[in-house]
């Protein structure tokens, strides 16, 4: 009977015209870019039309050029995605290159009454809703009114916008919660928040008008009631601006996350037809209502009643189409193409009787996103990209192999759709598509999805807006298996493959094009490294000269009395403790200070179990300084290794010695003051991770930034030890220095005031004299009687181990140093030789198990030799009691000056520097303040 009237319509209009009499342009840009760009100019190529593409300087390799017959860079505007929105550069290259209509997609400038209006006084057709219909659906105010006067069913909300908090106070007030907050203007899921608490209001209201001003240019807002548990159901129209308008039936877009859809389904069968059938006609009522021009939608919420409320209209074509079209076989983008050429839905045979879908479709987005890590977007190279192919299956994008993912757009770059005669069988074809898609060198959400594609809930269509929030096991990156019997077949083979083409990419990088000028690596040392693998010290040997000491010795152990006790209990053990205490600074600022923190974590894993037995079998040895300042940001920017995993790894394999880490204060482990929040958090997860001390400074002594420090490793329930750091010459007896006795003990007063459990005195530049060591100690300790003290310095002027001894005999508890091989010039001074100056009387942390693992660090340093300055030898001296360069510091300045064509001029750049610290007020020198004076000099 269909076919019959089909044949029998046709016969009735023998003189329908053909798309070439329908279409009355020459050629159409796409006023976009990635996959929604290259849509468009299939569409257009198959009318017939020439085809136009712009694009930004960034996306000069991007795929959607090379759809076009032309393409034209668009100039710089600010950002990336801002030469998209340069409205005046794009109508000037249409007008220069004879371009009859401009097709903007979805995103950037799709929704923007300026650019149709601006489309239209140039003369040049816009491929969408007129600028009456972007003004109204673009104000999500206005659009609520007409739906209101149309008689469609609308959310309880505000009248209009609002932009103060009372007005919000006084809606919550007589409607009650919950209630979502809506950006006026925009879409996409930006400026949107649920609000269930009355405390949250605020924050929530001022945080999405924030949003929205950042990103439509406009913070108006409007609030309505939270429809809870609902469903997303959006109704596809097409109008022809002459009151005709149909609708090519409705999709459901209920998994999401964040308010962005994530699988859409075409039709939404899962919902009664009265439903169905309510939101149509509503759609419809709507649309018509206002005379609708183009491809627009109609989104609703459907509550557990079945009750639809309406949302708002999208002007525009929306990414999931695909799902419509392909159980309508109605080409979307074309038709919008044609109605802004002039063409009514009679012309195009859009007849609403005859819009019938046929079978269901599905739509996923493919993102560079990783679900496990809270959708993080990944970029970098596409090193495999095979696509799906096959029966039902529809791709719209163009990833390709070695193609770069950007990190300045959206991280969609292909959408499957899959289309079967059932529901079930859509299903199992997008299963299928999805197991054949090879993508890999960034993170994507294929797992994601397949996670999503064999839920219970999901196959049998019983799934809302809640979905995914309450199936958080969705986002862990667990592929359902191809063999049911073995469940780890599928992830196990990916996981295994990215991990060596991981390793190969790096080999063959390396080979064909060297180490990178970033590592700071000496290209004429690399042929002098000993590639042997270096053995990890010998266990046996330790444990046999441990053996032979006095087993009768017992001392607190300090990680379990602060992990059982709390820290205040474990200062208190310190200070109790009758012999001097040791840090090993190996795992940290030695290697910093010599090997510019090129440490990997694989050297200090193979000497960690030795270190753990060496160092347990010794009452006299308080912590390990192995993580935190420089060495989080060089281990990830130039090694490329996690640093939570190095602090993870190395405490499994040394469970018994205290760890220690540097934190900036305010600026944690980076360059920049952080939001207290994100120091608190950090502080904890490193606690939680197995860090025990955290050895806190600020450059230049500011105590305002060392309270945040204090507070958030104090609320972790670490140890604080919070750092004086040491300049110039405490013993200097003129009156109106500024850096006296009375300047170090005032601020001592302040850390311990603000919860201190540790006094550190930290000298970056190894400035303190035996002198000056005693005179300092003994003031603290004088004012202190009860705070541990610990000392730290630099050998660069060879006076650190003479200092340390100082220290210990003026009434300090602990001291720095560092395994012979990696101690001395700018690096702590060596730990065997501290320990032979105070003698066993002082100490019995026993030199011949030193020795074990200072062959082992003997032979790694020689593997680092690329990193070492060989001028770092002959650089360092007494005159660091001039220029107080810090011993970090004075690897990178070396390399800085032989970058910069200053080799055999370093002599220069010390009194520089020395210039440049006095124009900057004399201040005290570490990261980040001896990065400031070091670029001035």
């Amino acid at each position: 009977m269909r076919l019959e009237s089909f044949k029998s319509k046709q016969a009735s209009n023998p003189h329908r015209q053909s798309i070439e009499d329908l279409c009355r342009f020459k050629k159409v840009m796409a006023a976009n870019r990635g996959e929604i760009a290259i849509r468009i100019l299939r569409a257009a190529t198959e009318l017939n039309l020439g085809t136009v593409a712009v694009y930004g300087k960034e996306d000069r390799h991007s795929p959607h050029r090379w759809n076009a017959d032309q393409t034209f860079l668009l100039p710089e505007n600010g950002t990336p995605v801002g030469a998209y929105l340069n409205i005046p550069a794009i109508i000037k290259i249409a007008k220069e290159n004879g371009i009859d209509a401009i097709h903007p997609g979805y995103g950037f400038l799709a929704e923007s009454a300026p650019f149709a209006q601006a489309c239209k006084d140039a003369g040049i057709a816009f491929c969408g809703p007129n600028v009456e219909h972007l003004e109204i659906f673009g104000d999500k105010t206005k659009a609520k009114e007409l739906a209101i006067k149309s008689g469609v069913s609308v959310v309880p909300g505000t009248d209009g916008c609002i932009t103060e908090e009372s007005e919000a106070l006084a809606f919550v007030e007589e409607h009650g919660l919950p209630v979502m907050i809506k950006a006026a203007k925009g879409g996409g899921g930006k400026g949107m928040r649920v609000c269930t608490k009355k405390e949250d209001l605020i924050p929530f209201f001022r945080a999405a008008s924030s949003e929205a001003l950042a990103s439509f240019g406009d913070g108006a807002c409007f609030i309505e009631r939270y429809v809870g548990n609902a469903k997303h159901v959006e109704v596809q129209v097409i109008g022809d601006g002459k009151g005709n308008v149909v609708h090519l039936w409705e999709r459901d877009c209920s998994v999401q996350r964040r308010n962005q859809k994530l699988v859409e389904i075409a039709p939404a069968w899962h919902h009664p037809m009265n439903v169905r059938q309510a939101v149509q006609e509503d759609a419809l009522k709507l649309t018509r209502a206002c005379h609708y021009k183009n491809a627009g939608t109609v989104e609703f919420l459907i509550d557990e009643n079945g009750q639809h409320y309406f949302m708002e209209v999208n002007p525009r074509v929306q990414v999931e189409h695909t799902v419509t079209e392909e159980v309508t076989n109605i080409d979307i983008v074309q038709k919008s193409i044609l109605i802004a050429g002039g063409a009514s839905l009679e012309d195009l045979g859009l007849i609403q009787d005859d819009i019938v879908p046929r079978g269901v479709a599905i739509q996923c987005r493919i993102t560079t996103e990783d679900p496990s890590k809270n959708f993080a977007p990944d970029t970098g190279m596409l090193d495999v990209c095979r696509h799906s192919v096959g029966p039902g299956i529809r791709i719209d994008g163009a990833a390709y192999a070695g193609m770069v993912v950007q990190p300045f757009y959206d991280s969609l770059i292909v959408k499957y759709t899959a289309r079967a005669s059932t529901w079930e069988g859509a299903i199992r074809r997008m299963r299928r598509a999805l197991y054949e898609n090879h993508l890999r060198g960034v993170k994507n959400n294929i797992p994601f999805l397949l996670n999503v594609l064999a839920h219970p809930d999901f196959l049998r269509g019983s799934f809302d807006l809640n979905f995914l929030e309450n199936q958080p096991q969705l986002m862990e990156t667990i592929y359902v298996p191809r063999d049911p019997k073995n469940p780890a077949s599928y992830m196990d083979c990916y996981q295994r493959l990215d991990e060596m083409e991981g390793y190969l990419k790096y080999i063959s990088h390396i080979a064909v094009n060297g180490h990178p000028a970033s590592l700071g690596a000496d290209p004429e040392c690399l042929d002098m490294v000993d590639l042997a693998d270096v053995p990890p010290p010998d266990l046996n040997a330790i444990q046999k000269i441990l053996d032979t000491k006095d087993q009768t010795l017992s001392a607190p152990k300090f990680r379990h009395i602060l992990r059982q006790e709390g820290a205040a209990a474990m200062a208190k053990a310190i200070r109790a403790h009758d012999r001097l205490l040791f840090t090993d600074t190996t795992w940290r600022d030695a290697h910093q200070s010599l090997l510019a923190t090129r440490m990997r974590t694989v050297d200090m894993l193979k000497a960690a179990e030795a270190t753990n037995l060496a160092y347990k079998g010794s009452n006299d040895v308080f912590s390990l300084e192995m993580w935190g300042g420089a060495t989080f940001d060089v281990s990830m920017r130039f090694l490329h290794e996690c640093p939570w995993r190095r602090l993870e790894e190395l405490r499994e394999k040394v469970p018994d010695v205290c760890f220690q880490m540097l934190l900036r204060g305010a600026n944690a482990v980076g360059y920049t003051s952080y939001p207290d929040n994100v120091v608190y958090a950090f502080c904890k997860q490193a606690y939680e991770s197995g860090m025990d001390v955290f050895r806190i400074f600020d450059s230049l002594n500011y105590i305002g930034n060392m309270e945040l420090g204090i507070k958030a490793a104090n609320a972790s329930g670490g140890v604080v030890e919070s750092a004086i750091c040491y300049t110039g010459d405490v013993t200097n007896p003129d009156p109106a220095y500024k850096y006296s006795l009375k300047y170090y003990v005032d601020y001592a007063k302040e850390l311990v005031a603000l919860g201190t459990h540790i006094l550190a005195v930290k000298d970056m530049a190894g400035l303190l004299t035996p002198r000056a060591t005693t005179m300092l100690v003994t003031a603290l300790r004088k004012e202190f009687p009860d705070v541990p003290i610990h000392l730290h310095t630099h050998d660069t002027a060879g006076m650190g181990v003479s200092s340390m001894i100082a220290g210990a005999l003026a009434g300090a508890d602990v001291v720095d140093g560092a395994i012979d091989a990696m101690s001395g010039l700018s690096a702590q001074p060596c730990l065997g030789a501290i320990v032979s100056g105070v003698g066993s009387e002082r100490t019995n942390l026993d030199l011949d198990a030193l020795q074990v693992l200072n062959t082992y660090w003997e032979s790694v340093r020689h593997q680092y030799r690329p990193f070492e300055v060989a001028e770092l030898s002959s650089a360092v001296g007494s005159n660091v009691y001039a220029h107080e360069i810090p011993g970090g510091q004075y690897t990178n300045l070396l390399f800085q000056s032989r970058q910069l064509g200053l080799s055999g001029r370093f002599g220069e750049v010390k009194k520089a520097y020395s210039l440049a610290n006095k124009l900057m007020g004399d201040i005290p020198k570490v990261t980040p303040s001896s990065k400031v004076v070091g670029d001035l000099a």
